[in-house]
């Protein structure tokens, strides 16, 4: 049987920007142990998560007028569950700390 077409749409984000994300996981598996600051983090992080709302924005285009939009909503939202498996504190990425 064939993969969802949001994990397709995930598997694909991350084979053409495999360097990306190869190093972006070196600094998010750091900043998960306490080992990378916040702003390195941000700074670091900032690239891949607008890749992640482009490749987002690709599968979810087509039906986010008319009666998909929920659907589409709905999609959304796997695709971002499919990216925390992996990245699991992407959310926090442009999160600003007070000193």
């Amino acid at each position: 049987m064939a993969a969802a077409k949001y994990k397709q749409y995930y598997q694909n984000m991350v084979d053409q920007n495999e360097q990306a994300f190869n190093a972006f996981k070196l600094v998010h598996d750091g900043y998960v142990e306490g080992k990378v600051d916040q702003d390195t983090y941000n700074q670091k992080g900032m690239k891949v998560v607008d890749m992640v709302r482009d490749w987002d924005r690709r599968l979810c285009s087509a039906m986010g007028k008319g009666a998909f939009s929920n659907y589409s909503q709905k999609l959304s939202e796997k695709f971002w569950d499919e990216v925390r498996k992996d990245y699991s504190h992407i959310d926090k990425v442009g999160v600003k700390v007070k000193k």
